[in-house]
């Protein structure tokens, strides 16, 4: 058995497949069925795990376009603005950052020209928004 801890061992398996069942789970990082049960719903409760996603490759979407867009926020306008930005329909995900941009966000639309229009009326109209640095997602290399 690993030196890894049961926790991590199941996290690791979800990490790598969201969605394997319990017994899958259990074989992989070698513990019971109930105890995966157990642990999931620990982490889940814990807000370690947060929600299930899936992995797209944007080239392979006929009608979507995805930008991770780096966005500075005025900071006395922090809280408001990206309480806003988590509001917004076309913002999939948002991430604090300690690169280049305060915050990461991942954008969808139908094209590219809808993504445009979204990051300049939706995004970079809102109030505290001083600068949105939109990169275009091609192809998923792994």
């Amino acid at each position: 058995m690993s030196t890894q801890s049961t926790a991590d061992r199941i996290l690791s398996v979800l990490e790598e497949d969201a969605q394997a069942s319990y017994a899958e789970i259990a074989d992989r990082a070698e513990v019971s069925k109930p105890t995966v049960r157990k642990y999931i719903r620990q982490l889940e409760e814990e807000g370690v795990i947060v929600g299930y996603s899936a992995d797209v490759d944007p080239k392979k979407l006929s009608s979507q376009s995805i930008a991770l867009v780096g966005i500075d926020v005025d900071s006395g306008m922090y809280v408001e603005t990206t309480r806003t930005l988590k509001e917004l329909d076309a913002v999939e995900s948002l991430y604090t950052s300690s690169g280049d941009h305060m915050l990461m966000a991942e954008v969808r639309a139908a094209d590219g020209d809808e993504l445009g229009d979204v990051i300049h009326d939706e995004i970079l109209s809102l109030a505290g928004v001083t600068a949105a640095h939109p990169s275009f997602l091609q192809e998923r290399l792994k």
